[in-house]
């Protein structure tokens, strides 16, 4: 992470979010979480956010095209989701009750685009990318 220059935080508050302006993930503490793997499902899906910065993937949008419950938005989470499962099922650390939150997140923005099956390959193929480039840098870091 520090090669990316992206800052990690855990903070005991309920929020888990990554900002693209001071490129910073933030998630709740570990001791908070009642199942560890529920932690780690959170950690990757705003880790996959950071992956749309500019200077990597490229993929986020700013401003009123990127606000809570657009299209834009809408899409967004959806790659970080799938990105989070990626990593679940990649490193074995998948439970069926983290399956079963991740699938149900994935159902209530694909209901928020109006089940746009096209986009669910689109946000597969993203996800995919995100997770080959952390993966990738893991190696070159490591």
């Amino acid at each position: 992470m520090e090669r990316e220059h992206i800052t990690f935080e855990e903070c005991a508050s309920n929020e888990a979010f990554y900002s693209p302006s001071r490129d910073r993930v933030v998630v709740p503490m570990k001791q908070q979480y009642k199942h560890i793997n529920e932690y780690y499902s959170t950690t990757f899906h705003e880790l996959t956010h950071s992956t749309g910065h500019k200077n990597r993937l490229d993929r986020l949008h700013t401003g009123a095209d990127a606000a809570f419950g657009s299209e834009t938005y809408s899409k967004e989470e959806l790659v970080a989701e799938i990105g989070s499962a990626s990593f679940m099922n990649l490193l074995g650390i998948e439970t069926v009750r983290t399956f079963r939150n991740s699938a149900a997140y994935i159902q209530s923005w694909l209901k928020v685009l109006k089940s746009d099956n096209k986009f669910i390959v689109s946000a597969s193929s993203k996800a995919e990318k995100a997770v080959n480039y952390i993966v990738s840098e893991q190696h070159r870091s490591g």
